[in-house]
């Protein structure tokens, strides 16, 4: 393996390292070119602080290529059952799967669910 991409790999966590202390949301799709992906990543540039205030990682799974994990997207396709089409999918903290969706998720919809999650909850009071 080339020096390079194992230093890139080595910076970012695992989605097993962000266990307990980030929830992720997946998203899955064939291609950058995909529509419902463009729609995912303006959702969620517009929503950015709110997604930053609850501890939320993006991990984006394009083709073959990870952005957000030190994962192969072959690991994150086989553990999270993606198939080739786009896929949303959001990890609490606990690791558990919360939602998963064949479409872009609404900002209200990740914010009323994580806002629902006991983990949130507590760090809240």
């Amino acid at each position: 393996m080339p020096l390079l991409l194992a230093v890139a790999l080595a910076a970012s966590p695992t989605l097993a390292q962000m266990k307990w202390e980030r929830r992720v949301l997946i998203v899955a799709a064939p291609s950058e070119q995909d529509t419902l992906l463009a729609e995912q990543r303006r959702i969620l540039v517009s929503w950015k602080a709110n997604s930053d205030d609850r501890d939320l990682t993006i991990v984006e799974v394009i083709g073959d290529r990870v952005r957000g994990a030190g994962d192969t997207a072959a690991s994150i396709r086989r553990k999270y059952r993606l198939p080739s089409p786009f896929t949303a999918i959001l990890i609490g903290k606990d690791g558990g799967e919360k939602l998963r969706s064949a479409k872009p998720f609404p900002a209200a919809v990740l914010e009323q669910t994580i806002d629902a999650m006991p983990m949130r909850r507590a760090g809240q009071r």
